[in-house]
């Protein structure tokens, strides 16, 4: 046999180890990243949910609310027919007929307010509230309770329970 024919052996000094002592560590490992993208999905999944009932909730809202600033310029006019119908109060033909008129033409503007939620604001008699009330002056009143609405100057106005213009009163004060 020539050396270039004679078989080649490789020895190794140390045994190979054996897969199952590092199949524990590597099945922890394993678990515990599943366990955090599973918390990491669900994380997401509940940020989604909330974006969604975000978006949701500021539809609904813009909705309510779109009619806010013309439904604000309107009260003018609702205004405007109540004065017109506390001035013509003779019993003349001609001015009853305009009268009845103005009257038919506020109780369909206020029916159009109503249904979409626009509600009037009079406290008369009731305890006064900052929140949806503006004082300008105060009167000593012997039968009305100190801090109640003893007048109202002007309707004030809330459209899906906010408020568009506070009632302008007059409040009782103690005698």
């Amino acid at each position: 046999m020539s050396d270039q024919e004679a078989p080649t052996t490789v020895e190794t000094s140390e045994p190979a180890e054996p897969v199952t002592s590092a199949a524990p560590a590597l099945d922890e490992q394993l678990a515990a990243l599943e366990t955090k993208l599973r918390d990491q999905a669900l994380r997401a999944q509940a940020e989604i949910q909330n974006i969604q009932r975000r978006a949701e909730r500021d539809v609904t809202q813009a909705h309510k609310f779109a009619l806010e600033k013309f439904a604000a310029e309107l009260l003018a006019v609702v205004d405007n027919l109540e004065r017109a119908i506390d001035t013509a109060a003779g019993e003349d033909g001609a001015v009853k007929a305009l009268r009845d008129g103005v009257v038919l033409t506020h109780k369909l503007f206020i029916d159009a307010l109503h249904k979409f939620q626009v509600e009037a604001i009079n406290p008369v008699g009731e305890p006064f509230d900052p929140e949806w009330h503006q004082a300008v002056s105060a009167q000593p009143s012997g039968s009305a309770e100190p801090n109640s609405v003893l007048q109202v100057l002007q309707k004030g106005y809330r459209l899906h329970g906010r408020l568009l213009r506070p009632a302008i009163v007059i409040v009782a004060s103690a005698s």
